[in-house]
């Protein structure tokens, strides 16, 4: 991904690992001791912050691994630096709260689908030989298919519901983030994302949505009806389960894989990018929608247009969420008041223009974007 202190480019670099049996298990050990830990600091910080109106440090939590190590004999087969890995994860969850309002830090269950944990320093990556060593584990083999180059920064190992392995390696390449290049309206594309269309162009473009999970959810409902049915425990049970997780993993591959080339093609053909800002919380509220915007996963979309756009020096425009781009006609200017969800397509009362409402909409994503008076966050100047 992208960075934004004072070092240079960052890029996470993800490869499939293969452990054995007796590196599985401490790779759980691992999983298992880190999370015990996030839970006690997270704990201990509440505690504190209820007590002295203010919440206990990391570097002190830190200091107190050390004695929690003698009343917890089974925390010495933990690599010290994971440990402490998992404080600097809650203190990080505690910025983003405060900076964003983005939720409470939550305790961590080892019923969570993904289970992972974290690696600072001290790893080391063997290309030639397809193998990474991972301090108190050992070398494990490793599928790396592509070379990086730069200095290595934290790796986080995380398990699937499916049983895989994988290793992300974030990588600073010491190169600054390039300027961002100059955009004008005819390099310029305005992009409404939605639920019929994935997404549609201010150029026309219309981009089905794949609906990867609707295309799923009958076999998904036949199968979770099948497990409700079987023990808990039972061999029976585990397989199923195991099933299930292999069919909701392959949809969300399928879903990466469609977003990654979409925003790819997006961000290479074009200078800027204009976007509404969206309210996705507020939108699954709508019971009768809700499961569609999920499937969607818009804003994991809006997150891979920004950061590519990061690494290439493009630029991302957004207007703001209540801005009426569908009801206007991009033509004219004229305001239809009473349009409504259903309406797919309209004809202006003005200038006779029969409109396409997504299509309407993308176009006056741009037009907004690209007018300074309404515009709410621009990475750089037009020209």
């Amino acid at each position: 991904m992208l960075n934004h202190n004072n070092y240079g480019m960052l890029k996470a670099y993800k490869y499939r690992m293969y452990p054995n049996q007796i590196q599985q298990e401490l790779i759980a050990k691992h999983i298992g001791a880190c999370r015990f830990i996030y839970n006690w600091a997270l704990e201990n910080k509440i505690k504190s912050y209820e007590q002295d109106g203010k919440a206990i440090s990391r570097f002190e939590l830190n200091k107190q691994i050390r004695v929690l190590k003698e009343d917890h004999e089974w925390l010495k087969e933990i690599n010290s630096q994971s440990l402490q890995g998992a404080t600097l994860n809650l203190e990080n969850a505690f910025t983003k709260f405060f900076r964003e309002k983005s939720g409470f830090p939550k305790f961590k269950s080892k019923k969570n689908p993904v289970q992972s944990f974290s690696v600072p320093q001290y790893y080391k990556v063997d290309f030639g030989n397809n193998k990474v060593y991972i301090p108190k584990i050992g070398w494990i083999k490793t599928r790396l298919h592509r070379s990086f180059d730069g200095k290595q920064r934290t790796a986080t190992i995380t398990r699937t519901p499916t049983g895989k392995y994988y290793i992300s390696i974030l990588v600073d390449d010491d190169k600054q983030l390039p300027q961002k290049q100059t955009f004008y309206e005819v390099n310029t594309v305005g992009v409404d994302v939605g639920i019929k269309d994935f997404a549609v162009t201010s150029d026309g473009e219309k981009i089905d949505n794949p609906r990867y999970l609707k295309n799923s959810i009958e076999r998904l409902k036949v199968l979770q009806k099948r497990l409700s049915r079987k023990k808990k425990g039972s061999n029976n049970y585990r397989k199923l389960k195991h099933q299930i997780a292999k069919y909701h993993e392959k949809i969300a591959n399928q879903r990466e894989d469609f977003q990654h080339k979409l925003s790819s093609r997006l961000i290479s053909e074009n200078q800027a990018v204009a976007l509404e800002c969206l309210n996705v919380k507020g939108l699954l509220k709508n019971h009768n929608l809700a499961q569609h915007i999920t499937d969607a996963s818009w804003s994991s979309f809006v997150q891979k247009l920004e950061y590519k756009a990061e690494w290439y020096g493009k630029n991302i425009i957004k207007i703001g969420r209540f801005d009426p781009s569908s009801k206007i006609c991009h033509v004219c200017g004229y305001y239809h008041q009473d349009l409504e969800l259903k309406d797919r397509e309209w004809e202006c009362p003005d200038c006779k223009t029969i409109h396409d409402r997504d299509i309407n909409a993308s176009v006056n994503i741009k037009k907004f974007a690209l007018d300074k008076q309404n515009l709410i966050g621009i990475n750089s100047p037009s020209g």
